[in-house]
């Protein structure tokens, strides 16, 4: 026996939600992880029932990697050690399972020094980022696993959120319901899956636990923030976002099966979390892939400056290296600031000048340009340098380039292949220009960092004298607005111009978005923070004749 068992006088079901951090395709490593998280939650929590996220054995998404022939037998491996060498609680694991032909998504119920039972999940999704149907068959039915005499529903994820399965595991006679979940974050999710919880409590009479994978993986993040609902569909505990952990939550089991209420996290702004998940998808994706440090080009911009803030935030200054580049073009301020930028954040810092580089190029290139006009060629060469420099540095000293452009540049085009653009990890892709404003003055509140001239100067390339953002693009409050409509809420042009645009401007936007594809599958990736990112959310092709209208 786990301790004392009664509240009360009433007998109580502790559960633990593991909250954690997984490596997708690293099998042997991440049952390891789950095997200590439940040896820890039975010695600190007593737990009786220890739930893990969706797929946590295999890592979420794992895409293609479940198509590998090993599969099984890596997943065998797994679930026979954590049964062999669990301690004496229920493990509820998210794993594939094959079966009867099929792929399963399931939960998998490990008790007693054997497997037990498993749930396969029912509803598949097949949006945004979500491709299920690819890999996995659908389960046909509720499964209920009695745990210390209660009767329990198993769920995965996308269950939750669609009408069914709860309702199945309620008419079956649970009394509560464990929900596994790899939830990517956005900005608005938490307010969404807070709400889709409380009316699937309340109208099925019945408690939920809903648990979910925290961490980066690629251009997902997962941001926590596990939950518990009891049948009246009120929030009785919340783990905080972005936070590895184990959470308990005991149950007291008369009629129904209730939660005790624990003090809620203080909610965060979204300016917080937006910053938090840029900061999480910066450092999974460094440590994961064995980067030892981050190296970005600092240009005294307001995107370059968040950029570093997140990248030492995330990696500690000790591994972030930011180099200035300065032109001809660069304004003194632009030097002063990301200078005092570096020093603020004590990262390493050094100054590159590329004048040299450019007046070789051009010496090069005087035969080839004899009697044409500069253009947009010789600013961009400008970035390209700026490129090699970073990528120079990255080869020599084994350090992953940060870029810096954001979601309204890299909607635009308002980029330079093989300049600006080259490297492995854009921290503000999917974060549009008016939002890196707001996350700059959200990061001073937790210590200055950034000049507040860089945030109130007008936006620039330095690319050619007194340059503007504002000359070749719509300000940056109307662009974003475009482009919300048109990239994430699938609105047409006249739609768009029917919200009160001018056509001119929507028209011209609207056209460098479809012209700029082929820029866009060349960028690195980013952290997704919105409802649809460019990369998996959004697949356009490249080569087509599609015209805007209505």
């Amino acid at each position: 026996m786990q301790g004392d068992r009664q509240v009360m006088g009433s007998d109580r079901l502790q559960v633990v939600m593991a909250q954690i951090d997984m490596l997708v395709g690293d099998i042997p490593g991440n049952a390891e992880k789950v095997l200590t998280a439940a040896h820890e939650a039975v010695e600190a929590h007593d737990a009786d029932v220890v739930v893990f996220p969706e797929l946590c054995l295999t890592g979420y998404p794992p895409e293609d990697l479940l198509l590998r022939p090993s599969l099984d037998t890596r997943i065998e491996s797994a679930l026979a050690m954590l049964a062999e060498r669990a301690p004496e609680v229920t493990l509820i694991v998210g794993a594939p399972i094959r079966d009867q032909g099929g792929l399963f998504n399931s939960a998998v119920v490990i008790a007693d020094g054997r497997i037990q039972t498993r749930y396969d999940k029912q509803k598949l999704p097949n949006y945004q980022v979500f491709d299920e149907k690819r890999y996995f068959s659908e389960g046909a039915s509720p499964y209920i696993v009695e745990i210390r005499g209660v009767p329990v529903g198993l769920t995965v994820c996308e269950d939750i959120w669609s009408d069914g399965p709860v309702e199945q595991a309620a008419a079956a006679g649970a009394r509560l319901v464990l929900n596994l979940n790899a939830s990517p974050f956005d900005m608005a999710k938490q307010e969404r899956r807070r709400a889709m919880l409380e009316h699937r409590a309340r109208d099925n009479g019945i408690s939920l636990v809903y648990v979910n994978l925290v961490g980066g993986q690629d251009e997902l993040v997962f941001d926590g923030g596990s939950m518990v609902f009891d049948r009246s569909g009120v929030c009785a505990a919340e783990a905080p976002c972005f936070e590895e952990g184990l959470y308990p939550v005991t149950f007291v089991v008369e009629h129904h099966c209730q939660p005790v209420t624990q003090p809620l996290p203080e909610p965060i702004s979204m300016e917080a979390s937006v910053y938090d998940a840029l900061v999480t998808g910066v450092r999974d994706y460094v440590n994961k892939n064995g980067f030892r440090s981050v190296v970005l080009g600092l240009s005294g911009g307001i995107d370059s400056a968040v950029t570093l803030a997140v990248a030492a935030d995330a990696l500690g200054p000790d591994r972030v290296h930011a180099v200035m580049m300065p032109f001809r073009y660069t304004a003194g301020i632009s030097l002063e600031d990301a200078e005092a930028e570096a020093r603020a954040l004590d990262v390493r810092y050094d100054v590159f000048s590329i004048e040299s580089m450019y007046d070789s190029f051009m010496e090069t290139l005087a035969v080839p340009f004899e009697g044409t006009q500069p253009n947009t060629t010789e600013e961009n060469l400008q970035a390209r340098l700026r490129g090699v420099l970073l990528m120079s540095l990255s080869n020599k000293f084994g350090s992953l380039v940060v870029t810096t452009g954001n979601k309204s540049e890299m909607a635009v085009g308002y980029s330079t292949l093989y300049g600006d653009m080259a490297g492995g990890f854009d921290v503000l892709k999917d974060v549009p220009k008016t939002l890196v404003y707001q996350l700059a003055r959200f990061r001073n509140t937790r210590s200055p960092v950034i000049p507040e001239r860089v945030i109130t100067r007008p936006p620039s390339a330095e690319l050619a004298p007194d340059q503007k953002d504002e000359d070749s693009l719509p300000g940056y409050d109307v662009l974003d607005d475009i482009l919300n409509r048109y990239i994430e809420r699938d609105m047409s042009e006249e739609a768009i111009v029917a919200d009160g645009f001018k056509r001119e401007d929507v028209a011209r936007v609207i056209r460098l978005v479809d012209i700029n594809e082929y820029k866009r599958r060349q960028a690195p990736i980013g952290p997704r923070i919105t409802e649809r990112g460019f990369g998996k959310d959004r697949r356009y092709p490249i080569t087509n004749g599609w015209k805007p209208g209505v």
